[in-house]
């Protein structure tokens, strides 16, 4: 289950990441800040990397 939500957060991290730079540094694809989107896909993809680095799925008994 973590590691579905890690997944799931380090790909959203990525789009939201890239949609932010080519706003600030070209053309804005949504009518978003291109700021905010930067900073909250980097903050979703490194939380996603860490969640999938240290965290481990346990077996159910």
């Amino acid at each position: 289950m973590i590691r579905i939500l890690a997944l799931i957060l380090t790909i959203g991290g990525m789009i939201a990441l890239v949609l932010g730079v080519l706003g600030i540094f070209g053309n804005n694809l949504v009518a978003l800040s291109p700021w905010a989107l930067a900073i909250l896909g980097g903050i979703f993809f490194i939380s996603g990397v860490s969640m999938l680095k240290y965290r481990k799925d346990e077996p159910t008994k």
